[in-house]
Order: C-alpha cells, then sequence, then structure tokens
C-alpha cells in the first residue's frame, strides 16, 4: 500500500480512471459520438421530410387547380406534360450543346 501513499501515484491512477471514464462517455453505444451522428442524421430526415411537405403541397395546389378546370393550368398542363399545342402553332426545339 505504499505504492497509494504516494502524491504522484494517487495523479497516475486517478488520471487512469479519468481517461477509461472519458473513453467510456464517448466510445460506448450511447455515447457522444454516436448521440451527435444520430443528432445529425435527424436534421437531415426533418430537412427531407419538410422539402417532401413543400413538394406536396405544390402538387395538391397543381390537382386543385385542374380540378377547379382553371384554362391556364389545363393549358399548361397540357403544353408540358403531353406536347399538345394549338392549331396553327409551330413547336420549336432547343438543343443543348
Amino acid at each position: 500500500m505504499k505504492f497509494l501513499k504516494s502524491k504522484k501515484a494517487k495523479i497516475i491512477l486517478l488520471l487512469i480512471l479519468f481517461l477509461t471514464g472519458a473513453g467510456f462517455i464517448l466510445f460506448n453505444e450511447y455515447g457522444v459520438l454516436k448521440y451527435m451522428k444520430l443528432k445529425k442524421e435527424v436534421n437531415e430526415l426533418n430537412q427531407k421530410i419538410e422539402q417532401t411537405e413543400k413538394e406536396n403541397r405544390n402538387l395538391e395546389t397543381g390537382i386543385d387547380s385542374l380540378e377547379k378546370k382553371v384554362p391556364a393550368k389545363i393549358e399548361e398542363t397540357a403544353r408540358e406534360k403531353y406536347n399538345m399545342k394549338r392549331q396553327g402553332e409551330k413547336s420549336v426545339k432547343v438543343f443543348e450543346k
């Protein structure tokens, strides 16, 4: 027990205990590093959810316009989705280089 009586030995023992505890807190299954990784994933998923909800609202607006038979929306959909054109109109295709 003479070893534990010296000041240097007590400091080394405390340092070993501290490092072991810190390592456990950081690297265990429920540690800080795992928590930070999961928190980042949650934030990314929340952003994706917000983006998807925004897209859904835009699609619902488009559906409502078509159900209410708004002429401008019907024409826009016919032109974009079905490549339709009015009588006498000519279509022009633009190709990128």
